[in-house]
């Protein structure tokens, strides 16, 4: 079974709409088999899907093409991921720089800075 690259990417719930899987396909973020694709390409069983999302580079197997938008417990029968953990890495340590970036001169971390501090470092 075979679906438009656009609506797969929406019921494998990697875009939260259809709209901004297109948008994502047109900039380039979307490759399929190592090469840009359309929103309108169908994807096949088989094909590998990669992903750019802000600093991750997400590596899909398409497994099926489900009917419709489906939960996030059935995911795992429509894609496999094959995303190398140091993709999250990355993401993770973006997080931790946003929490401790603070501009020079702005004084003291907040409460609320502070409880993110800790949060951070336990």
């Amino acid at each position: 079974m075979t679906a438009r690259l656009d609506k797969w990417l929406w019921a494998v719930r990697l875009f939260p709409t259809r709209a901004q899987a297109v948008a994502a396909i047109q900039a380039g973020a979307v490759e399929v088999n190592e090469r840009p694709a359309k929103p309108a390409r169908e994807v096949h069983p088989g094909e590998i899907v990669t992903v750019r999302q802000g600093l991750i580079r997400r590596t899909l197997r398409v497994v099926a093409a489900p009917r419709s938008r489906v939960g996030a417990k059935l995911v795992p029968d429509y894609c496999t991921d094959l995303t190398p953990p140091e993709e999250f890495a990355k993401a993770r340590e973006q997080r931790l720089q946003h929490v401790l970036a603070r501009a020079q001169g702005s004084g003291r971390p907040t409460k609320r800075e502070r409880r993110e501090i800790d949060r951070v470092f336990g």
